[in-house]
């Protein structure tokens, strides 16, 4: 065979596995799944806030209902990431309005704020579980003042909470912080983060280790504009406040999400005409500086809306609703080189004439969970889905050589019986090699005892794998394996 020819049937070959590996991924995402069931409005959050959070194999996820004649906050919760969800939780208990949740969580301790009307006025509320939401704490207040205290967002670092939020005790919209340093079982006193004699509103946080960051809505430039603030001390002390849009359009509803020194923000912008684009900006060096901003949604005269972000080791997932289908629908996107370059967008909810709004997303343990609001029951109800395998990235490059400057690389890839794999830098006797299917299923388990070893596969069927190393202390290294026979 000559060697333009072989050259051409490895290309070949090459172009069919990547087509076939990028079907696959598209496969991941699972039906949709309805949470509530109930004649009367369920609602996730109308700001940018997390309404959904994933721990390992559990998933928590937080809505305010009117099926007890006013709003209250609800919760739910999976304990085997998302396959089967227990019963409705019912968390407040009072005839006034509960509503607009946010949830964080650190380990089996849970964490919950929203609006709330008991006192007459919007306040503040807080409440907690530290058994992983199996018993809940009793509701506490956090403000109180006679002017409307709304929009919160709660993030946790260990035993550091802390929570932001609209105020409007200083006659305009000011954004407001307070924090716990133990788990949410007492509260310093609230302080003023920002003072501008324009509205600041819909922030949002992030925390990672003993720095905060947030976003919000601001004013002080003409048309409303993203701007960002951050902590370096868990809030004992703040930067100045820094601009992240260029103020010559309204942007709106920005979301954050921090991974070590990664940051990622999000945000609705009609800087290109009559119709909001989703743009994005990321900061590489804990928000001292900050790159560009890039527009992801490119659709030209449908809106693009609300989006929500999370981040993991692996990846940076976005999602939001939608317009360009003809009614409000729910996509995502995903970036496997920390905000460098994306995907394409998915859909993942659509139904005709009938909208899908207001998503959040999480990520925990190699799955993607979503959840979102949808009208297709003829009332809002609470829906969910999840990628048992949407935080498992790798580059193809690896996939196919075996390149060896990878924490963990294997040989040949596709196989179908015998494959050589290469591990650097691991603790002898104390890591873990794990093999699992594309629904998360451990199909191999095996002690590692050398730096190479051979693995025979030959009784795993035909598609998509997913090689792990587990070592202590550190995080999973996955690359995928492709068993074609």
């Amino acid at each position: 065979m000559s060697l333009n020819l072989t050259l051409f049937i490895m290309k070949k070959s090459l172009f069919v596995l990547a087509l076939f590996v990028a079907q696959l991924s598209y496969a991941q995402w699972e039906p949709d799944v309805r949470l509530t069931n109930h004649p009367d409005t369920s609602k996730t959050s109308y700001n940018p806030v997390r309404c959904i959070a994933a721990i390992d194999n559990f998933v928590h996820v937080v809505w305010y209902d009117k099926r007890d004649g006013n709003y209250e906050i609800y919760y739910k919760r999976s304990t085997d990431k998302g396959v089967s969800w227990e019963a409705d939780n019912r968390l407040t208990y009072d005839i006034a309005s509960s509503y607009n949740p946010s949830i964080a969580v650190s380990g089996t301790d849970i964490h919950v704020v929203w609006n709330d009307t008991r006192d007459r006025n919007p306040e503040i509320y807080y409440k907690q579980s530290i058994d992983g939401g199996s018993s809940w704490g009793s509701d506490t207040r956090l403000t109180d003042d006679t002017a409307s205290s709304y929009q919160p967002a709660i993030s946790v670092s260990g035993a550091c909470v802390q929570v932001v939020w609209t105020d409007l005790r200083d006659i305009n919209h000011e954004i407001y912080y307070k924090r716990s340093l133990d788990g949410g079982m007492s509260w310093e006193d609230e302080i003023r983060l920002n003072y501008d004699d324009n509205h600041s509103y819909n922030p949002s946080i992030a925390t990672s280790g003993t720095d905060t960051h947030i976003v919000w809505n601001d004013f002080r430039d003409g048309p409303t504009g993203i701007y960002y603030n951050h902590s370096d001390d868990m809030g004992v002390s703040w930067y100045s406040d820094l601009p992240l849009t260029n103020g010559t359009a309204s942007s709106h509803l920005a979301s954050i999400a921090v991974s070590g020194t990664n940051l990622h923000v999000a945000w609705m912008d009609y800087r290109d005409g009559d119709a909001s684009e989703i743009y994005y900006k990321r900061s590489l060096n804990g928000g001292v500086s900050w790159e560009e901003a890039e527009r992801l949604t490119k659709d030209g005269w449908s809106h693009s809306m609300r989006p929500n972000l999370d981040v993991s080791s692996q990846g940076v997932h976005l999602v939001w609703e939608d317009t360009r289908q003809g009614n409000y629908s729910i996509y995502y996107r995903r970036s496997d080189d920390g905000g460098f370059s994306w995907e394409s967008d998915t859909l993942l909810s659509y139904n005709l004439g009938m909208s899908s709004r207001r998503s959040s997303i999480s990520t925990a343990d190699s799955v993607v969970h979503v959840v979102w609001c949808d009208y297709r029951d003829m009332n809002y109800e609470i829906y969910y889905k999840r990628d048992p395998t949407g935080d498992i990235i790798v580059g193809l490059e690896n996939e196919l050589t075996g390149n060896t400057n990878q924490p963990i690389s294997f040989f040949p890839n596709p196989a179908s019986s015998i494959i050589n794999i290469n591990i650097i830098d691991h603790p002898i006797g104390k890591s873990l090699l794990v093999i699992r299917n594309i629904l998360g299923e451990t199909v191999v388990s095996k002690q590692i005892q050398t730096n190479e070893l051979l693995l025979d596969v030959s009784t795993l069927l035909n598609g998509l794998y997913f090689v792990e190393v587990i070592m202590p202390n550190k995080r999973a290294e996955r690359q995928k394996l492709i068993i074609c026979k």
